[in-house]
C-alpha cells in the first residue's frame, strides 16, 4: 500500500522513485514568483463579494543604470553647449585665406647741407640733437592697448602688435644684422608666400622698388662703418586696426638714430670721432589668422628715409652713411626733417639742419 505521499495507485512503472524528483523542474525561486505578472489574492482578499481570484501586478519599473543615466546626461551637454557656441560665438568662420601681396618699398637718401658734425661722445651728440629723449632700444617702440575688434580677440591683437614690433627690432636693432651682415632674424618673421621676394632681393638686389634689402632692414657696409654706441635711440608708434573679417593690419612709424664711426678708428684722433645717422621707417604689416599664429608677419609697405647720406651712393644693398666732417657730392631737392611727419616725396632729398645734433 502506498504511504500518505505517493499516488493512489503507487508510483508508476519507470518513473523515479521519489516524488521530489517528479516535480523538481517545476519548482520557481522567489525572484520568479515576485516577477509574475499575476498575483493570487490571499483568503481575507478573496472573501470579498465577487473578488477575482487573482489580480494584475504592476510592470516592474526597469530604469537606466546609474552609468547609462550619467552617460546620456554628458552626451545631453556636450550637445547643448555645442549648440550655445555655435549661435553666440562672436567670431565668424574665417574666410579663404589670400596670398599675400609682394612688399612695395621706397628708400629715399637725405643728403646734409654742410659738414656732418661729430664728437668723440655718442651721448654728447644725443643729449644735443633731436633724439635727446628718445628711448633706448626696444624701449622706445611701446605696445599701445589692445581692445578687440569685431573679428578678433584682445590676445590677436597683442599677438599683431608684437609680431610687428619683434620684426622692427630685429631689423632695425640688431647689431648682428645691422654690421654682422646676418638676415635671418628677420627673415623668420616673414610670412612665407613673401620669402621669395625676400631672398631675390638679397640674391639679386635691384633698384626696382621690390628688391632692395634696405627695403627689407637697416644695414651698414661692415668695411667702411661700424657701431660707436650699441644703445640706438628710438621713438616709434604701433597702431593695430581690422581690414576685414580675416585681416589685421598694423602701422610702424619710427625715427631711429644711429652713432657711428668709421670701422677701424676706435681711439683718438678726428678719425675716431663720432657722427650720428638717422633712418626714418614706416612699415605696414598685415596678419592673416595662420600669420597670428604663426608670430609671422606679411609687409606690405615700407618707406624709408635715412642721412646723412650723398645721393650719389647707391644704397640698395647697404646704406653708406656719410660721418663726421664729411660732405655730400651732390645736393638734392629742398630739405627733408625725419623728424617730422610728413613724408618726403622726392628720391633724393635733403637732411634739414635741424635734424642734425647741435654742436
Amino acid at each position: 500500500m502506498g504511504g500518505p505521499g505517493d499516488p493512489p495507485e503507487g508510483t508508476p512503472e519507470g518513473a523515479p522513485g521519489g516524488g521530489e524528483d517528479e516535480y523538481r523542474s517545476v519548482v520557481f525561486d522567489e525572484s520568479f514568483v515576485r516577477a509574475a505578472r499575476l498575483q493570487e489574492f490571499s483568503a481575507q482578499e478573496r472573501m470579498a463579494d465577487h473578488a477575482p481570484a487573482v489580480r494584475r501586478r504592476p510592470a516592474l519599473r526597469r530604469g537606466l543604470s546609474r552609468q547609462a543615466l550619467i552617460l546620456v546626461l554628458l552626451i545631453a551637454v556636450a550637445f547643448g553647449t555645442a549648440i550655445y557656441m555655435g549661435v553666440r560665438h562672436p567670431y565668424t568662420t574665417p574666410t579663404a585665406q589670400q596670398p599675400a601681396e609682394p612688399l612695395r618699398m621706397t628708400v629715399i637718401p637725405l643728403s646734409p647741407q654742410g659738414r656732418v658734425p661729430g664728437a668723440a661722445d655718442a651721448e654728447f651728440l644725443y643729449a644735443h640733437s633731436p633724439a635727446a629723449q628718445f628711448g633706448i632700444g626696444g624701449e622706445g617702440i611701446p605696445l599701445p592697448a589692445a581692445r578687440r575688434t569685431a573679428h578678433f580677440s584682445d590676445s590677436q591683437l597683442v599677438a599683431a602688435l608684437s609680431t610687428a614690433k619683434d620684426y622692427i627690432v630685429e631689423s632695425s636693432l640688431y647689431p648682428a644684422v645691422l654690421t654682422g651682415g646676418q638676415i635671418r632674424p628677420a627673415r623668420v618673421l616673414v610670412d612665407p608666400d613673401q620669402l621669395d621676394q625676400f631672398d631675390q632681393s638679397f640674391e639679386h638686389p635691384t633698384a626696382d622698388g621690390r628688391h632692395e634689402p634696405t627695403g627689407w632692414l637697416v644695414r651698414f657696409d661692415p668695411s667702411r662703418v661700424q657701431l660707436a654706441d650699441r644703445k640706438i635711440r628710438v621713438q616709434a608708434t604701433l597702431e593695430a586696426t581690422e581690414v576685414d573679417s580675416a585681416t589685421l593690419e598694423v602701422t610702424a612709424d619710427g625715427t631711429f638714430v644711429y652713432a657711428l664711426r668709421a670701422t677701424g678708428t676706435a681711439g683718438s684722433g678726428d678719425k675716431a670721432q663720432v657722427s650720428l645717422f638717422t633712418v626714418r621707417r614706416e612699415l605696414h604689416f598685415r596678419f592673416d589668422r595662420d600669420d597670428l599664429r604663426m608670430h609671422q608677419a606679411q609687409l606690405v609697405v615700407s618707406y624709408l628715409q635715412a642721412g646723412p647720406l650723398s645721393c650719389a651712393e647707391d644704397s640698395v644693398t647697404h646704406l653708406h652713411p656719410l660721418l663726421a666732417g664729411q660732405t655730400a657730392k651732390e645736393g638734392g631737392p629742398a630739405g627733408t626733417d625725419p623728424f617730422a611727419t610728413d613724408s618726403a616725396t622726392a628720391l633724393c632729398g635733403s637732411l634739414a639742419a635741424g635734424a642734425q645734433p647741435k654742436v
